[in-house]
């Protein structure tokens, strides 16, 4: 039998999971080459990840309007999945100034499983039930598991489904078993992995990317952003304190003093300040055009134009 003859039919093999003909000799080769191999293919991931856009379109749009209606984002993952879930979902507070529990991310095995796997966690669908037992009918589910099989977000899936929920699963399987769970499949077709069944590698990089997708152009899309500035971030630390002063200068392009007054002005608040200086107006009516346009800076400056 060849080395790298399929799996029987009893043991079908995820395509994460099958050994990659262009990597047999990467223990044989000196080092540059083991990197130039898995850097090779590491290329293929965005082209993977570009297949699943207009699918992710539809999750984006879908996501936004449930937020807007006062839901939630849940993401459920095992392992390196669950740990890149955290990474985004914590990331969104200070980048876009999104309150904490707004996007929530679960990990099999629980908090702990960040920095030491958590045997077996993986395995319990019920685990994944129990995590998705806040789950709302108003709510968005975000499953990943880069095989597309894994029992931990099966059961947040089904109970999430059952809930009412919006339910989306992310995986590196384009046959995923779980597929028929949710209401979206973003199955990126990474193939195999540099070494076989390391779906810390291509899997992970393209959950990352589908992630980044998905949670930017929510935030984008409900106004955390002008243009490519980040107008909603926040300034927890002395760099960011002086970002926000950046992110003033760039938007408007007025020297840094005057807007340094206008954000005093403005008790600290960035997207407040930014209105009154590019809608030449007052931080009261700035603050009220804001609140009439769900926050968006373009929109407030549109209607302070036309009064």
């Amino acid at each position: 039998m060849s080395p790298l003859t399929p799996p029987t039919a009893d043991r079908v093999a995820a395509p994460t999971e099958e050994r990659n003909p262009a990597t047999v000799a990467i223990d044989a080769v000196p080092t540059v080459e083991v990197l130039r191999l898995m850097n090779a293919e590491d290329a293929r991931v965005p082209g993977a990840v570009a297949a699943v856009l207009p699918a992710l379109a539809e999750v984006v749009d879908e996501t936004v309007r449930r937020l807007r209606a006062g839901g939630r984002v849940h993401y459920f993952g095992a392992g390196t999945s669950g740990r890149v879930a955290v990474m985004d979902a914590a990331e969104l507070i200070p980048t876009f100034g999104l309150p904490p529990g707004v996007v929530v991310a679960h990990i099999a095995g629980g908090i702990s499983a960040l920095t030491i796997p958590v045997e077996g966690a993986e395995d319990s669908e019920p685990g994944g039930a129990a995590d998705a037992a806040e789950v709302g009918p108003g709510d968005v589910a975000v499953g990943l598991t880069a095989s597309g099989r894994a029992p931990y977000v099966a059961g947040a899936l089904r109970a999430a489904r059952a809930a009412g929920a919006y339910t989306v699963l992310v995986s590196a399987n384009p046959g995923a078993a779980l597929a028929g769970e949710a209401d979206v499949h973003l199955g990126a077709d990474t193939g195999p992995e540099a070494v076989a069944g390391s779906t810390r590698l291509k899997a992970a990089t393209a959950q990352k990317l589908i992630l980044n997708g998905l949670s930017t152009a929510a935030m984008i899309a409900l106004g955390h952003t002008y243009s490519n500035l980040m107008v909603d971030l926040a300034p927890t630390n002395g760099k960011l304190r002086g970002r926000v002063l950046t992110i003033l200068t760039e938007a408007t392009g007025l020297p840094e003093e005057a807007c340094a007054t206008a954000l005093a002005a403005s008790d600290g608040e960035l997207k407040t300040a930014l209105v009154c200086l590019l809608g030449a107006t007052t931080p009261s009516e700035a603050r009220r055009a804001l609140a009439a346009a769900s926050g968006q800076v373009r929109a407030a400056l549109a209607a302070s134009a036309r009064t």
